[in-house]
């Protein structure tokens, strides 16, 4: 056996992350590590890559104890860890962040052409070709996730931990990365992979291990399990299967008509964009990301001003007004970054949850703490959201903790229109089915609803339209009933309607 973890207990204070975990990884192997947010995944992997020192137990790296006190350590060790949100510095070449920490010199200078030598040589030699010259910033994040793999590669990561590594990508992308992935692994790479996507993960690795409440619930070969098995051992119950109720659409809530917003360079971000979402409907944005679909969100609740066009909410005019303005008419907003949009980390879970909420909460400037922990704490029960108290900063959650915060935040503001960006994005299939669940049901009680999601399994399963954008046009639009996912990935890569 090539890594082994024995007995791992990992505790802070009175909460343990993880409890006598026992985890494995033979040569060659895709080992997935899967289980509910704030199941102790990430822990794992922290105390593996040295971030993290365990309680007690230990690891063995080829039959040998080892112990990590810093991802040098681990890295010295040939342990690699591609990260969640991509560690790479925009205004650098490719070239310059898969060497950085042991650039090629000349003389006394970095040397930019060895560099990139070194570069292509990586990119042929391990089947992911990259351009050295191209700036990290200009890339697309599928791209960003492979410098990252080739940086730890270049490090001589013989095992390599990919924490959610496919929760920004377009499907495109994913199956790019999937074959790449294997393709390492017949060369004799090993990779740790944290997921959430059942279906990515029965594709590509061969044995399983879920954690629930940072213990193990079962390891098992992935040709031996299906999708619904490893879902019931992470939350330990059968799922509910949810369908979309058939209801006629009501009045126009949300009215867009040719929205423009010039972008710095010859094509504008938005092009004359026109949509409308009515009463009792979920209206689904489907595209590649850097398509239109963050400018659209912006424009339409006010964080973006719109060149031409107008936005209506409700039949009144709201262009060109400020946020709070816009949220008091009428609009939540489930951000599509939460870390950027939708928390301040350094607020506690009971002060984030207030955010919007506060005005009712308060009497004669003061707030009323006691309202606000009920309500909070009503949340935190309903959606699983996993917290050491309501007083606890909101940058120790987990970011799927955070993101059931967030959904459960703006839900909770019962307005006619609501724009739902990457909801499920990071959480686990127990909290999506909740987080889908609550979706159908404010649009079953007439609420209308712009759905963004990169996941085209979510937009065909909550939508009653589809758009599909390109270049910041609307290119397509589709009755959710009779689209396939074959026919929007087409529409989104600016390819024509079929039929």
């Amino acid at each position: 056996m090539l890594l082994q973890m024995n007995n791992i207990t990992k505790s802070y204070g009175n909460v343990t992350a993880n409890s006598n975990v026992a985890f494995s990884l033979r040569k060659g192997e895709i080992h997935a590590l899967v289980g509910e947010n704030g199941a102790g995944k990430t822990t794992l992997m922290r105390i593996l890559y040295g971030m993290e020192n365990p309680t007690s137990g230990e690891i063995r790296l080829e039959g040998k104890p080892v112990s990590f006190s810093s991802p040098e350590d681990a890295i010295s060790h040939k342990i690699g860890m591609v990260h969640q949100h991509f560690m790479l510095f925009p205004t650098f070449t490719i070239a310059e962040n898969i060497v950085i920490g042991r650039e090629p010199s000349s003389g006394i200078g970095f040397d930019r052409k060895a560099a990139a030598a070194v570069t292509e040589q990586l990119g042929r030699q391990f089947g992911m070709p990259v351009d050295p010259w191209k700036k990290v910033g200009e890339c697309s994040l599928g791209l960003q996730q492979r410098v990252e793999i080739l940086k730890v590669l270049h490090q001589g990561a013989e095992i390599i931990i990919l924490d959610e590594p496919t929760g920004v990508l377009t499907p495109l992308e994913v199956k790019e990365l999937l074959i790449a992935i294997k393709g390492l692994a017949t060369q004799g790479k090993s990779f740790i992979l944290i997921s959430h996507k059942l279906q990515e993960i029965m594709e590509v690795a061969d044995r399983i291990t879920v954690l629930r409440d940072g213990k193990v619930t079962g390891t098992v070969e992935a040709k031996d399990t299906d999708a619904e098995k490893l879902s019931r051992l992470m939350v330990g119950r059968d799922l509910v299967h949810m369908s979309r109720n058939e209801i006629p659409a009501g009045k126009p809530v949300l009215e867009a008509a040719g929205i423009t917003i010039a972008g710095s360079k010859t094509k504008p971000l938005l092009d004359g964009v026109s949509l409308h979402v009515d009463e009792g409907e979920i209206v689904g944005i489907a595209g590649i990301s850097g398509n239109g679909q963050s400018e659209l969100i912006q424009a339409i609740s006010g964080l973006m001003k719109v060149d031409t066009g107008s936005v209506k909410l409700l039949g009144q005019d709201i262009t060109g007004e400020q946020v709070k303005a816009i949220r008091e008419r009428g609009l939540a907003h489930i951000p599509e970054d939460r870390y950027q949009w939708g928390v301040a980390k350094d607020a506690t879970v009971a002060e984030n949850g207030l955010m919007g909420h506060a005005d009712r909460h308060q009497r004669y400037g003061v707030l009323r703490g006691s309202g606000i922990r009920r309500m909070v704490g009503e949340w935190v029960s309903r959606f699983g959201i996993k917290t050491g108290s309501l007083s606890t900063k909101a940058q120790y959650l987990s970011g799927g903790n955070l993101q059931k915060l967030i959904v459960a935040r703006e839900l909770a503001q019962n307005t006619p229109f609501l724009i739902a960006a990457e909801p499920t994005r990071g959480v686990d299939v127990g909290a999506m089915e909740i987080i889908h669940g609550e979706l159908l049901k404010k649009r079953d009680a007439g609420g209308a609803i712009l759905l963004i999601s990169s996941e085209l399994t979510e937009i065909l399963k909550l939508s009653d339209r589809i758009l599909v954008m390109f270049e910041g046009r609307i290119v397509g639009e589709l009755n959710a009933d009779n689209a396939t996912e074959e026919h929007i990935s087409l529409l989104m890569a600016g390819g024509k309607a079929v039929g």
